[in-house]
């Protein structure tokens, strides 16, 4: 499982550069201010995630914990939900994409949640 948080947080952050890079260069005479915002912010919370998975897989070769791999589950679903309905809403024009968005945001909650909690009992404080 670490593995494979390891290579998600890799794609995620990788593929949140070239989003960035996308839609600051291809979309930004296309879109208005807002979607553009919008695109923007499903970009940096997958960025954040994404290296939040490669923390939780480096802990995870210290200290595996089923905590832990919550943690990188929630992110993986929060990126998923959260992000991926922003980047659908924005180039769908379909906002009722924006009804899945709060879903992946609980997953992130619960994400940072369970790796706190893994954290904590990894490091023994």
């Amino acid at each position: 499982m670490r593995a494979g948080f390891l290579r998600i947080g890799i794609v995620a952050a990788g593929l949140a550069v070239a989003l960035g890079a996308f839609g600051a260069h291809a979309l930004k005479a296309r879109l208005s201010a807002a979607d553009l915002a919008i695109f923007e912010t499903g970009v940096r919370y997958q960025m954040y995630h994404g290296l939040a998975l490669l923390a939780v897989a480096l802990l995870m070769a210290q200290q595996p914990s089923p905590w832990l791999a919550r943690a990188g589950s929630g992110f993986t679903i929060g990126m998923v939900l959260f992000s991926g309905s922003l980047y659908t809403l924005v180039l769908s024009g379909q906002r009722w994409w924006g009804a899945v968005t709060p879903f992946g945001g609980v997953a992130f909650l619960i994400g940072w949640l369970c790796f706190g909690i893994g954290a904590w009992r990894a490091t023994g404080r």
